[in-house]
């Protein structure tokens, strides 16, 4: 955990969504967040793993009652510093002794299960997501996803050969997570299996980014109406299921069953 501090004392997360694939993944995401929140008559929601708020400050913004609580002091002091109405705590998603039980409608998990590494650690902040979250309520749960990486970090950048020879890509090109890895990845597969250990019922599962991460060069050199368009291209195409793996990240739109 220190090393993912030191990682996002670095990075400038408040900038990442600016960026046009940012973009991208941050409209398509809205778009499902107001759906889904809206028809399941969601008002009080959770974002753990905030960041510096892009999503909390605008859910607020919106009218809901948002509580964010992030783990790296660096983005929360950024957050905060945006004087929104949102509620905010330094915290980490295995252990929020600082929220009741049962007390909001919806709980997002944006960044919390792509930097557990472990599959305990990952069931265990699935598993505090829920004692938050009421009965019925609703669990956004983004995931990292293995083709991705296997084809940008293996293939692209020419490391395939490497990781297969030490062993952190498996026969069947699954990456092996590391305890000092900063991020593990997923198939449908694994995250199948954790809603099934968790009991979380699957509303709907889609992906936010879609190829946008794999076009980011030309993404930038896109002309206004051209990207408007692309954006509003991957809305449509967000949740087709023979495009989902591909994607860099998928959301899982999940109700808590208790």
């Amino acid at each position: 955990m220190d090393k993912l501090i030191r990682y996002y004392e670095k990075f400038d997360e408040d900038r990442r969504l600016g960026r046009k694939h940012g973009q991208v993944e941050f409209f398509v995401t809205m778009e499902y967040l107001k759906k889904y929140l809206k028809k399941y008559h969601c008002k009080k929601i959770a974002d753990i793993g905030a960041g510096t708020g892009a999503y909390a400050i605008d859910l607020c913004n919106m009218g809901y009652d948002v509580t964010a609580v992030e783990y790296v002091k660096k983005n929360l002091k950024v957050l905060r510093s945006k004087q929104s109405g949102v509620k905010t705590f330094l915290g980490d998603a295995k252990n929020l002794s600082m929220l009741k039980e049962n007390s909001f409608d919806a709980t997002i998990l944006f960044g919390p299960i792509y930097h557990a590494t472990s599959f305990e650690d990952k069931i265990k902040i699935l598993n505090e997501a829920k004692r938050i979250t009421k009965k019925d309520g609703l669990i956004f749960i983004a995931y990292y996803m293995n083709e991705y990486a296997i084809l940008l970090h293996g293939f692209r950048d020419n490391n395939i050969l490497e990781s297969i020879k030490n062993g952190r890509v498996d026969k069947n090109f699954h990456i092996k997570n590391l305890p000092e890895d900063l991020y593990s990845f997923e198939r449908m597969s694994d995250i199948n299996k954790y809603n099934k250990i968790c009991r979380l019922k699957r509303l709907k599962i889609f992906a936010p980014d879609g190829a946008s991460d794999y076009m980011r060069d030309c993404l930038n050199k896109m002309d206004d109406k051209t990207f408007e368009i692309f954006k509003k291209y991957q809305l449509k195409l967000s949740s087709k299921k023979e495009l989902l793996g591909a994607s860099s990240h998928l959301v899982d739109i999940v109700k808590n069953m208790k």
